[in-house]
């Protein structure tokens, strides 16, 4: 075994710990960003406009805010590659739900007499061959 290598751990000591981690993170970050750039060109050549991308505040944020007429709608973008196991839209619990109608409510302390829906843009497989599901009015306040 060379010395670069704790027999122990199997940690390269010419690296640090957290090496491989932020590499996963900036492409996963990577991954994200392209799904919301897929799910935004989809919903601007079905007619919607653009508000706001990546809406962050202390309740939470939001993928894309999108305008559709009068209705102001807030997407959750999900991706998966492989859905053997459960669909995008499926990763969507109760608690991710509740922020983002937090986050909403929030955004609408500017438009105050608007309506809105929370919408879900769901994509899977891989580029540029992508299955894309939008999913109007996907859940609501309880």
């Amino acid at each position: 075994m060379n010395g670069n290598y704790d027999m122990f751990t199997k940690v390269n000591k010419d690296k640090p710990f957290f090496a491989k981690k932020q590499s996963s993170l900036s492409n996963t970050k990577q991954v994200g960003d392209l799904a919301e750039k897929v799910a935004l060109d989809f919903l601007i050549n079905k007619g919607l406009g653009l508000l706001h991308r990546q809406f962050r505040c202390a309740m939470g944020e939001c993928d894309l805010i999108m305008k559709e007429g009068k209705v102001i709608v807030f997407v959750e973008v999900r991706y998966k590659q492989n859905t053997s196991f459960c669909t995008p839209e499926e990763t969507i619990h109760r608690n991710k739900q509740r922020k983002l109608i937090r986050t909403a409510e929030f955004f609408l302390q500017r438009y105050p007499d608007s309506d809105c829906r929370m919408d879900v843009i769901s994509i899977s497989g891989k580029q540029p061959n992508f299955n894309i599901a939008w999913i109007p009015d996907a859940f609501g306040v309880e």
